[in-house]
């Protein structure tokens, strides 16, 4: 089976964010696939500082009213869309007044991480999928971009393995430098378990979850790993080759990195 379908599910873009490393790929990879002739669809946090009115954002009623219960609190998810003409493609950010309304990225204007940065990985998870079976759009590749997507390859693998829009979905997680330091709250573990999944399928979970833990759990539900940073950890390396994951290496080349990622999306 050819993958014809490729879900972007990135932590930045650029222009919406500054540029950097993740938001560049972000913004690069996806447009590259589509002129391979590829569909794709890509998903973005509506973080604080995206300019609305500047990008040309609009909300999307249609996708727009669910409701997302995470710690048995209902959460409501506002889906937004803009449009790259240049590039003839549209971007859907998930949207949230408590996780993403009026909020940075990672950390506060005082560069304290935010004490919720578990949930707002949970929202932002659980909302790319369920609008994604909104569309009844079928993704044969879900290529997930930074900490922020780190819990969509368990979901995928697990409490939507049996949704027509991932069934036949292969996972590739996407390893960068782009961390944060402080752990995440405890209660993530049960937290994000949603629709029957087992504790068993995090129970290996270290707590407090690191950085580093939460990428040990991306990789262990992905079917194959891209190191998009120079300078990666070892330790995580090492345990994608343990657990027997295809491994990109890092390549700086844009152009040949474009190429080796969808020939891996053909292999998987």
């Amino acid at each position: 089976m050819k993958a014809n379908k490729i879900l972007f599910i990135t932590q930045e873009i650029t222009p919406f964010v500054s540029k950097s490393e993740i938001a560049t790929v972000g913004r690069e990879l996806p447009q590259a696939t589509q002129e391979r002739g590829k569909q794709i669809r890509i998903f973005t946090p509506k973080w604080g500082p995206i300019n609305e009115r500047r990008n040309q954002l609009h909300e999307v009623q249609r996708l727009t009213g669910m409701n997302l219960i995470i710690d048995e609190t209902d959460h409501p998810m506002i889906i937004k869309v803009a449009s790259l003409q240049s590039a003839r493609m549209q971007v859907y950010f998930i949207d949230n007044d408590d996780y993403f309304q009026n909020r940075l990225m990672t950390e506060d204007e005082n560069g304290c991480e935010y004490s919720d940065n578990d949930e707002r990985a949970i929202f932002f998870a659980r909302g790319v999928l369920e609008t994604v079976k909104k569309f009844s759009w079928c993704a044969d590749v879900v290529h997930c971009h930074g900490w922020i997507s780190s819990l969509v390859p368990l979901y995928i693998k697990s409490a939507y393995k049996e949704e027509p829009s991932f069934r036949d979905s292969k996972v590739v997680f996407s390893i960068y430098n782009c961390d944060f330091k402080s752990p995440l709250d405890e209660s993530l573990i049960k937290k994000l378990l949603c629709k029957d999944m087992a504790e068993s399928l995090v129970e290996d979970v270290k707590t407090p979850v690191t950085y580093e833990e939460l990428t040990r759990l991306a990789i262990r539900y992905s079917d194959a790993v891209v190191l998009n940073s120079p300078d990666i950890p070892e330790s995580l390396v090492s345990y994608a080759k343990e657990l027997g994951k295809e491994i990109l290496p890092y390549n700086e080349d844009s152009s040949s990195y474009i190429d080796a990622c969808n020939e891996l999306y053909e292999r998987i």
